[in-house]
């Protein structure tokens, strides 16, 4: 008979033997595992949160676009810095003159695109508050002035036709690109490519349907994004030529609608109301986005009537700043495993005190000391594994619970089920040595003559 066979033999006895007695104590095992049950569900709870706080920052990134610098105008310029004393100089009779800028204008993209290195490319965007009519059906939207380029910086895909030509874009042509629920509520059962929508004064003729795309309502407040599927698109040019060019608006008009601060539609003087900037390599966004805020801050004459935001960055931070919440709850959520093997310790500690006799019949029998410590290792292992899986499933069901309870969301991933289970071994097996190694080191006499 080989080693090998022997210490298998051996090994499986040992386990008949853990597994009989946890089966004559079923309260007292499930009660010993309580522990190790809610500590692995914690720890896979937590790490559920923390994953999906990582895929909610990780679509942010997606819906903002990687490596993009977006330029907002500011409509009213506050603190007083139009009349303060760095912004105004003194003329030659002694007179104030007053700075302003003529805002963001196409001519700020166009600089940027031509003069800022690393810019791949620049994306303008106008946005109308307008009314959509056909056949009947009317609703109120938005108009949105773009370039081909705007649908490269968050990803969109065509549905159907084509993004707009280089002509249409060049000859303002009054064509749009729909997004995909205005397609379905103004061309139900039928190929919008072809046909008219009214927007605001001007009918413009569909090219092209994006593929719907869905966004939480969180991402809408938090990003502050708007629902792109009930937008309609044209070329930025259609947009100046057709509709409306704020550029054109006089500095005394300018001033005069500075004045009038609780209508802020008149104090938009801002040709373009947001510019997407996308940098060829992630690298270089900081560099980039501080030579833009230079160089529009002189194009603008110091006025600062625009903002550069870097929405990696603030995402970065936002997702570091999770992460650190999420390993201090971890750690919380260990401690519980801590405290559970804890409870397996003494358990088992009194485990070996009421079956000192058994221990003695055992060895008086043949048993050696391995196979004692084998018999309680076993049983503290198996105690640790089976509230270890029972913890497993609580944690998914926890999960699963915090979600649609809180609305936060959560992934639960293989790794983490892995982790908990290994741990879960590794608790029964550091906290059952020491009443293991306390059984097999007990003298047979003494056992057998324990009452």
């Amino acid at each position: 008979m080989s080693l090998h066979y022997h210490w298998s033999v051996q090994t499986l006895l040992n386990l008949h033997i853990a597994l009989d007695a946890i089966r004559q104590n079923k309260l007292k095992s499930l009660l010993t595992s309580l522990g190790i049950i809610f500590g692995v569900a914690s720890v896979i709870a937590m790490l559920a949160i923390g994953s999906g706080a990582r895929q909610e920052i990780l679509e942010q990134m997606s819906l903002l676009g990687v490596n993009n610098v977006i330029i907002r105008p500011v409509i009213e310029q506050e603190e007083g810095r139009v009349q303060d004393e760095s912004d105004t100089q003194q003329t030659r009779n002694g007179e104030k003159e007053i700075k302003f800028s003529r805002g963001l204008t196409l001519e700020d993209a166009e600089t940027i695109q031509s003069t800022v290195p690393h810019v791949d490319f620049v994306s303008p965007e106008i946005v109308l508050e307008t009314t959509m009519i056909r056949s009947g059906y009317r609703r109120s939207g938005k108009l949105v002035g773009v370039h081909n380029e705007y649908f490269r910086t968050t990803d969109f895909e065509i549905l159907e036709g084509t993004f707009f030509t280089e002509n249409q874009q060049q000859q303002a042509l009054p064509v749009c690109v729909v997004g995909y629920d205005i397609g379905v509520r103004f061309f139900p059962g039928e190929n919008p490519i072809g046909k008219k929508i009214k927007c605001g004064k001007n009918w413009l003729t569909v090219v092209g349907v994006l593929k719907e795309r869905r966004v939480s309502e969180e991402s809408f407040e938090h990003l502050g994004l708007r629902n792109t599927n009930l937008d309609i698109y044209t070329p930025v040019k259609t947009v100046l030529l057709r509709y409306i060019d704020r550029s054109r608006i006089s500095p005394q008009d300018i001033m005069a609608a500075s004045r009038q601060r609780s209508r802020s539609q008149e104090t938009n003087y801002h040709q373009i109301d947001r510019l997407v900037v996308r940098v060829d390599d992630s690298q270089y966004i900081t560099t980039v986005s501080e030579i833009i805020a230079r160089m529009l801050a002189r194009r603008h004459y110091d006025v600062v009537d625009f903002e550069v935001i870097v929405p990696e960055q603030l995402l970065r931070q936002e997702q570091q700043t999770k992460r650190i919440f999420n390993i201090v709850l971890g750690a919380i959520a260990s401690i519980s495993l801590v405290v559970g093997g804890i409870g397996i310790m003494n358990i088992m500690l009194a485990s070996v005190m009421e079956r000192i006799k058994e221990i003695g019949v055992r060895q008086a029998l043949g048993a050696t000391r391995l196979d004692i410590m084998l018999q309680f290792l076993l049983e503290a292992i198996t105690i640790s594994v089976t509230g270890g899986i029972i913890g497993i499933f609580l944690g998914i069901f926890l999960s699963y619970l915090i979600e649609e309870i809180t609305g936060i969301t959560t992934v639960v991933s293989t790794i983490s089920i892995v982790v908990s289970f290994v741990v879960s071994i590794s608790v029964g097996l550091i906290f059952g040595s020491y009443p293991a190694n306390q059984a097999a080191r007990r003298d047979p006499i003494e056992s057998l003559r324990y009452e």
